[in-house]
Protein backbone atom coordinates (compact mmCIF):
# COMPACT_ATOMS: atom_id res chain seq x y z
CA UNK A 1 0.00 0.00 0.00
CA UNK A 2 2.83 2.44 0.85
CA UNK A 3 4.50 1.72 -2.51
CA UNK A 4 1.25 2.51 -4.35
CA UNK A 5 0.94 5.81 -2.49
CA UNK A 6 4.50 6.73 -3.47
CA UNK A 7 3.73 6.04 -7.12
CA UNK A 8 0.79 8.47 -7.05
CA UNK A 9 2.87 11.35 -5.64
CA UNK A 10 3.55 14.30 -7.94
CA UNK A 11 7.33 13.88 -8.08
CA UNK A 12 7.83 16.72 -10.58
CA UNK A 13 6.30 19.21 -8.17
CA UNK A 14 8.20 17.74 -5.21
CA UNK A 15 11.50 17.99 -7.07
CA UNK A 16 10.74 21.60 -8.00
CA UNK A 17 9.91 22.52 -4.42
CA UNK A 18 13.11 20.87 -3.12
CA UNK A 19 15.22 22.67 -5.71
CA UNK A 20 13.58 26.01 -4.91
CA UNK A 21 14.10 25.56 -1.15
CA UNK A 22 17.74 24.51 -1.69
CA UNK A 23 18.37 27.56 -3.87
CA UNK A 24 16.86 29.93 -1.29
CA UNK A 25 18.91 28.37 1.51
CA UNK A 26 22.11 28.64 -0.54
CA UNK A 27 21.28 32.25 -1.37
CA UNK A 28 20.89 33.08 2.33
CA UNK A 29 24.21 31.35 2.98
CA UNK A 30 25.72 33.47 0.22
CA UNK A 31 26.72 30.41 -1.73
CA UNK A 32 24.95 31.53 -4.92
CA UNK A 33 24.16 34.97 -6.33
CA UNK A 34 20.76 36.47 -6.99
CA UNK A 35 21.23 36.04 -10.74
CA UNK A 36 21.63 32.29 -10.29
CA UNK A 37 18.53 32.21 -8.09
CA UNK A 38 16.48 34.05 -10.72
CA UNK A 39 17.78 31.77 -13.45
CA UNK A 40 16.91 28.70 -11.42
CA UNK A 41 13.43 30.07 -10.75
CA UNK A 42 12.79 30.65 -14.46
CA UNK A 43 14.00 27.14 -15.28
CA UNK A 44 11.69 25.63 -12.66
CA UNK A 45 8.72 27.60 -13.97
CA UNK A 46 9.51 26.44 -17.49
CA UNK A 47 9.73 22.81 -16.39
CA UNK A 48 6.39 23.02 -14.56
CA UNK A 49 4.81 24.66 -17.62
CA UNK A 50 6.09 21.85 -19.86
CA UNK A 51 4.74 19.29 -17.38
CA UNK A 52 1.31 20.92 -17.47
CA UNK A 53 1.30 20.95 -21.26
CA UNK A 54 2.17 17.25 -21.31
CA UNK A 55 -0.61 16.45 -18.84
CA UNK A 56 -3.10 18.54 -20.79
CA UNK A 57 -2.28 16.58 -23.95
CA UNK A 58 -2.71 13.29 -22.04
CA UNK A 59 -6.05 14.50 -20.65
CA UNK A 60 -7.27 15.40 -24.15
CA UNK A 61 -6.31 11.94 -25.41
CA UNK A 62 -8.18 10.29 -22.53
CA UNK A 63 -11.24 12.46 -23.20
CA UNK A 64 -11.25 11.50 -26.88
CA UNK A 65 -10.92 7.84 -25.90
CA UNK A 66 -13.84 8.11 -23.46
CA UNK A 67 -16.02 9.83 -26.08
CA UNK A 68 -15.14 7.12 -28.60
CA UNK A 69 -16.08 4.40 -26.10
CA UNK A 70 -19.36 6.16 -25.32
CA UNK A 71 -20.21 6.32 -29.03
CA UNK A 72 -19.44 2.61 -29.38
CA UNK A 73 -21.59 1.81 -26.34
CA UNK A 74 -24.52 3.83 -27.70
CA UNK A 75 -24.20 2.01 -31.03
CA UNK A 76 -24.30 -1.36 -29.23
CA UNK A 77 -27.30 -0.32 -27.11
CA UNK A 78 -29.24 0.90 -30.15
CA UNK A 79 -28.57 -2.40 -31.89
CA UNK A 80 -29.93 -4.52 -29.04
CA UNK A 81 -33.56 -5.53 -29.60
CA UNK A 82 -35.32 -6.28 -26.30
CA UNK A 83 -37.22 -9.59 -26.25
CA UNK A 84 -41.00 -9.61 -26.52
CA UNK A 85 -41.27 -12.30 -23.84
CA UNK A 86 -38.99 -13.84 -21.24
CA UNK A 87 -39.33 -17.52 -20.41
CA UNK A 88 -39.43 -18.19 -16.66
CA UNK A 89 -38.62 -21.71 -15.52
CA UNK A 90 -39.54 -23.65 -12.36
CA UNK A 91 -36.61 -22.39 -10.27
CA UNK A 92 -37.54 -18.74 -10.84
CA UNK A 93 -41.32 -19.11 -11.01
CA UNK A 94 -42.18 -18.00 -7.49
CA UNK A 95 -39.74 -15.09 -7.48
CA UNK A 96 -40.95 -13.88 -10.90
CA UNK A 97 -44.61 -14.11 -9.86
CA UNK A 98 -44.00 -12.26 -6.62
CA UNK A 99 -42.00 -9.56 -8.40
CA UNK A 100 -44.75 -9.13 -11.02
CA UNK A 101 -47.37 -8.76 -8.27
CA UNK A 102 -45.28 -6.32 -6.25
CA UNK A 103 -44.65 -4.07 -9.27
CA UNK A 104 -48.25 -4.17 -10.54
CA UNK A 105 -50.60 -1.23 -10.15
CA UNK A 106 -54.17 -0.39 -11.06
CA UNK A 107 -56.55 -3.12 -12.16
CA UNK A 108 -55.33 -6.72 -12.46
CA UNK A 109 -57.05 -9.41 -14.49
CA UNK A 110 -56.59 -13.13 -13.86
CA UNK A 111 -57.87 -15.00 -16.90
CA UNK A 112 -58.44 -18.76 -16.98
CA UNK A 113 -55.97 -19.55 -14.20
CA UNK A 114 -56.10 -22.96 -12.54
CA UNK A 115 -57.49 -22.44 -9.03
CA UNK A 116 -56.20 -25.77 -7.74
CA UNK A 117 -52.70 -24.26 -7.50
CA UNK A 118 -54.01 -22.07 -4.65
CA UNK A 119 -54.76 -25.05 -2.41
CA UNK A 120 -51.40 -24.89 -0.54
CA UNK A 121 -51.28 -21.77 1.59
CA UNK A 122 -47.65 -21.18 0.59
CA UNK A 123 -48.52 -21.01 -3.11
CA UNK A 124 -51.54 -18.83 -2.43
CA UNK A 125 -49.36 -16.38 -0.49
CA UNK A 126 -46.81 -16.10 -3.29
CA UNK A 127 -49.12 -16.15 -6.29
CA UNK A 128 -52.19 -14.23 -5.11
CA UNK A 129 -51.86 -12.78 -1.62
CA UNK A 130 -48.89 -10.65 -2.70
CA UNK A 131 -51.14 -9.04 -5.33
CA UNK A 132 -54.09 -8.56 -2.98
CA UNK A 133 -51.95 -6.84 -0.35
CA UNK A 134 -50.09 -4.66 -2.88
CA UNK A 135 -51.38 -1.12 -2.12
CA UNK A 136 -50.83 -0.04 -5.74
CA UNK A 137 -53.31 -2.65 -7.04
CA UNK A 138 -56.80 -1.15 -6.98
CA UNK A 139 -58.88 -4.14 -8.16
CA UNK A 140 -58.51 -7.80 -9.08
CA UNK A 141 -60.88 -9.46 -11.52
CA UNK A 142 -60.97 -13.21 -12.17
CA UNK A 143 -62.40 -14.53 -15.43
CA UNK A 144 -62.79 -18.27 -14.94
CA UNK A 145 -64.29 -21.38 -16.46
CA UNK A 146 -67.53 -22.30 -14.74
CA UNK A 147 -66.16 -25.73 -13.87
CA UNK A 148 -63.96 -24.12 -11.16
CA UNK A 149 -66.80 -22.67 -9.05
CA UNK A 150 -66.48 -25.32 -6.33
CA UNK A 151 -62.72 -24.77 -6.08
CA UNK A 152 -63.29 -21.04 -5.74
CA UNK A 153 -65.79 -21.44 -2.92
CA UNK A 154 -63.85 -24.14 -1.05
CA UNK A 155 -60.18 -23.25 -1.55
CA UNK A 156 -59.73 -19.68 -2.75
CA UNK A 157 -62.44 -17.46 -1.29
CA UNK A 158 -61.75 -18.42 2.38
CA UNK A 159 -58.06 -17.52 1.91
CA UNK A 160 -58.95 -14.23 0.25
CA UNK A 161 -61.28 -13.27 3.09
CA UNK A 162 -58.43 -13.20 5.62
CA UNK A 163 -56.16 -11.04 3.44
CA UNK A 164 -55.60 -7.35 3.97
CA UNK A 165 -57.21 -5.67 0.96
CA UNK A 166 -59.74 -8.44 0.30
CA UNK A 167 -62.33 -5.84 -0.77
CA UNK A 168 -60.41 -5.16 -3.99
CA UNK A 169 -61.10 -8.73 -5.24
CA UNK A 170 -64.25 -8.58 -7.36
CA UNK A 171 -66.63 -11.52 -7.69
CA UNK A 172 -65.42 -13.82 -10.48
CA UNK A 173 -66.92 -13.74 -13.93
CA UNK A 174 -67.89 -17.29 -14.85
CA UNK A 175 -68.07 -18.46 -18.43
CA UNK A 176 -67.21 -21.33 -20.73
CA UNK A 177 -63.55 -21.11 -21.76
CA UNK A 178 -62.17 -23.53 -24.32
CA UNK A 179 -58.83 -21.74 -24.69
CA UNK A 180 -55.62 -23.29 -23.36
CA UNK A 181 -54.25 -19.84 -22.53
CA UNK A 182 -53.86 -18.57 -18.96
CA UNK A 183 -53.12 -14.88 -18.29
CA UNK A 184 -52.36 -12.47 -15.46
CA UNK A 185 -52.57 -8.93 -16.84
CA UNK A 186 -51.57 -5.72 -15.05
CA UNK A 187 -49.95 -2.36 -15.58
CA UNK A 188 -46.28 -2.31 -14.62
CA UNK A 189 -45.70 0.31 -11.95
CA UNK A 190 -42.39 1.72 -13.23
CA UNK A 191 -42.90 1.84 -17.01
CA UNK A 192 -46.67 2.32 -16.88
CA UNK A 193 -47.09 -0.24 -19.69
CA UNK A 194 -49.40 -3.24 -19.62
CA UNK A 195 -47.56 -6.52 -19.14
CA UNK A 196 -48.72 -10.07 -18.51
CA UNK A 197 -47.70 -13.49 -17.30
CA UNK A 198 -48.69 -15.97 -19.98
CA UNK A 199 -49.00 -19.71 -19.49
CA UNK A 200 -50.73 -22.65 -21.13
CA UNK A 201 -52.76 -25.53 -19.74
CA UNK A 202 -51.17 -28.94 -20.09
CA UNK A 203 -47.63 -30.19 -20.55
CA UNK A 204 -44.97 -28.93 -20.58
CA UNK A 205 -46.18 -25.58 -19.26
CA UNK A 206 -48.36 -26.91 -16.46
CA UNK A 207 -47.62 -29.98 -14.37
CA UNK A 208 -50.14 -32.04 -12.46
CA UNK A 209 -49.02 -32.63 -8.86
CA UNK A 210 -51.28 -34.82 -6.73
CA UNK A 211 -54.73 -33.26 -7.06
CA UNK A 212 -53.78 -29.93 -8.57
CA UNK A 213 -52.29 -28.32 -11.67
CA UNK A 214 -49.23 -26.20 -11.02
CA UNK A 215 -47.59 -23.84 -13.55
CA UNK A 216 -44.15 -25.02 -14.55
CA UNK A 217 -43.18 -22.49 -17.23
CA UNK A 218 -44.58 -19.03 -17.86
CA UNK A 219 -43.78 -16.24 -20.28
CA UNK A 220 -43.36 -12.72 -18.96
CA UNK A 221 -44.66 -10.74 -21.94
CA UNK A 222 -43.07 -7.28 -21.98
CA UNK A 223 -44.98 -4.03 -22.39
CA UNK A 224 -43.58 -3.25 -25.87
CA UNK A 225 -44.64 -6.62 -27.29
CA UNK A 226 -47.23 -6.77 -30.06
CA UNK A 227 -48.72 -9.73 -28.19
CA UNK A 228 -50.11 -7.49 -25.43
CA UNK A 229 -53.03 -5.93 -27.38
CA UNK A 230 -54.07 -9.36 -28.69
CA UNK A 231 -53.97 -10.99 -25.27
CA UNK A 232 -55.88 -8.10 -23.68
CA UNK A 233 -58.50 -8.37 -26.42
CA UNK A 234 -58.79 -12.11 -25.75
CA UNK A 235 -59.57 -11.72 -22.05
CA UNK A 236 -61.95 -8.79 -22.70
CA UNK A 237 -63.98 -10.84 -25.17
CA UNK A 238 -64.55 -13.47 -22.49
CA UNK A 239 -65.12 -10.87 -19.76
CA UNK A 240 -67.95 -9.17 -21.60
CA UNK A 241 -69.53 -12.49 -22.47
CA UNK A 242 -69.29 -13.82 -18.92
CA UNK A 243 -71.70 -13.64 -16.02
CA UNK A 244 -70.82 -12.49 -12.51
CA UNK A 245 -71.70 -14.63 -9.53
CA UNK A 246 -71.05 -13.91 -5.88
Amino acid sequence: MKLKRLLYLDWDAIAGVIAAVAAIVMHFLHIIDVEVLVTLTVVLIALLFIRDLRRERTTEQMQRSIESNQDALRAIQSGIIPPDAVLVGPSQLRAASQQFNSHAKGAMTWFHVCLSMFKPQSLFDVLLKSAIENPQVTSIQFILDASQQELWAAQVLPKINVCRGKEKVNPPRWTKIDESVSLIVAEEGVSGKTECLLSFWGEPFMARAADRNVPRYIFHVQGHSELIPRLVELERNFRFGAQTEV
